[in-house]
């Protein structure tokens, strides 16, 4: 199977995670880029930036001349993509939305246009409601070789972080505002009220991917205060390597987090607080790994295929 694939962030890190597996299926994958400039580190989700409509224009002459090639199908990564992908006249066409492009300021042209295509795809059931339409929920897969436990002061050693105070985790760059990283020190700063201990939020940003789990062991918990998410890496690979997390209630993560000890899920301030402070107290892992087989990149790719194949055979 030959397939196509539009992208506005091909340095997404699920998004090339998700090619590799697609890959070693037997699928040949072919990815295409919306030129222009990428802000990932500045604006929601990472994938609109500071593109115009010209670019996505003059990115739609290399959509057609690909799509007369011999492929099987098109699979449009991220709702702006789904435009470019309808217009051209041959292909079925796989949509995938990430997050912001459905609950975001795209949210309405998503919603029009996604009914277009032969199959949707989301990445939880919250989106799924959002949407409200035919469609597969299959989350972002984590890879569960890479993500691991490891020893905290090894892993601190690596990272070059203090053995003798609590590190609580922030994993996204602080100007992000869908992030919110105020409320996340906030929240961090009564903590550290409570306890004798030092705590500290650190924040892991720009680090290769293949380190992130370094980051993830040495930490004694993640916190994630966002405004809106749809399946966010981040908790799955926090729960791969053992670490407990606080986080708002967004997207899945009440859903992943159900089954998972110590961790706490809430929108209330006053029970993040109380549930990153008991965390640290305690000073335990999490028994999330043996939650996250479900989330492997094993699983999503084995999802994927059995989309494509739907779709081709129609």
């Amino acid at each position: 199977m030959r397939v196509l694939n539009l992208v506005t962030n091909a340095d997404s890190q699920f998004f090339e995670a998700q090619v590799e597996e697609l890959e070693r299926r037997g699928v040949e994958m072919t990815t295409l880029s919306v030129p222009g400039e990428n802000q990932s580190q500045s604006v929601d989700a990472g994938t609109e930036g500071s593109r115009s409509v010209w670019d996505y224009a003059r990115f739609y002459p290399s959509v057609l001349a690909h799509s007369l090639d011999g492929y099987d199908l098109l699979h449009a990564n991220y709702g702006l993509t789904a435009p470019m992908a309808l217009a051209q006249p041959r292909l079925p066409v796989v949509l995938s939305l990430w997050g912001s492009d459905l609950m975001g300021q795209y949210g309405p042209l998503t919603k029009r246009l996604a009914p277009m295509c032969d199959a949707v795809v989301v990445m939880s059931e919250g989106m799924a409601e959002v949407y409200g339409g035919d469609c597969r929920v299959i989350p972002h897969g984590v890879d569960l070789d890479l993500f691991e436990p490891m020893d905290r002061d090894q892993a601190r050693d690596a990272v070059g972080w203090p053995t003798d105070e609590r590190i609580v985790l922030f994993p996204y760059p602080p100007k992000r505002e869908i992030k919110n990283h105020p409320r996340a020190r906030a929240v961090v700063d009564r903590v550290a009220d409570r306890l004798a201990d030092p705590v500290s939020l650190r924040t892991a940003t720009d680090i290769p991917h293949e380190r992130m789990p370094y980051y993830l062991s040495a930490a004694d918990a993640l916190i994630m205060t966002s405004r809106r998410e749809g399946s966010p890496n981040t908790v799955k690979e926090a729960m791969a390597c053992n670490l407990p997390v606080v986080s708002t209630d967004v997207g899945d993560v009440a859903q992943r987090l159900a089954p998972v000890e110590p961790s706490t899920v809430s929108d209330d301030d006053d029970e993040l607080v109380a549930g990153l402070a008991e965390i640290l107290r305690r000073g335990e892992r999490s028994n999330g790994r043996e939650n996250a087989v479900e989330i492997s990149v094993e699983q999503m790719g084995a999802r994927l295929l059995s989309v494509y194949e739907s779709v081709a055979a129609a």
